[in-house]
């Protein structure tokens, strides 16, 4: 099975895409109106607000996927529906989110930087699409930035 996401990247690497998102993020959403934050491009799609939601609770999962694939041998990682997680991001500001994705990013930059080789190719299995590394993750956090990044600049 595919990695989600991973043709985002076309050779680019992860981590760089990873450090440098917020960066991108802020620039691209800076030119947007509190308004147009709130707006829905069209029916059933995510303001910029969600999206920013949506990225700060995909940050959180990250975390917790890097850290328990660093911790254990062969961890395995649970896929999540961001469909049910959606229905919460009416409760947070753009801000409130801006900053948390922000920070969250920050320290699993950290993280990501202080890995060994041998962390990276630490196995991991995925229920979905079975075995894949930690650096696996990665990539897929990075494709994920690439795709949100791409859609921003569509807007």
């Amino acid at each position: 099975m595919s990695v989600p996401y991973a043709a985002m990247l076309a050779g680019r690497d992860a981590q760089q895409v990873i450090a440098e998102t917020p960066g991108r993020l802020a620039a691209g959403l800076e030119r947007f109106t509190p308004e147009e934050i709130e707006a829905r491009p069209a029916p059933g799609k995510w303001s910029l607000r969600e999206v920013m939601a949506h990225l700060a609770d995909c940050e959180i999962a990250w975390a917790w996927r890097l850290r328990v694939a660093f911790e254990k041998d062969r961890a395995e990682m649970q896929p999540f529906d961001q469909d049910p997680w959606a229905k919460m991001y009416g409760q947070y500001t753009f801000e409130a989110a801006q900053a948390t994705f922000n920070a969250l990013r920050a320290w699993n930059v950290a993280f990501v930087a202080g890995l060994t080789e041998a962390d990276k190719r630490k196995p991991i299995f995925h229920p979905e699409r079975g075995e894949e590394t930690l650096w696996t993750l990665v990539e897929i956090m990075a494709g994920h930035d690439l795709h949100h990044l791409a859609t921003l600049e569509r807007v």
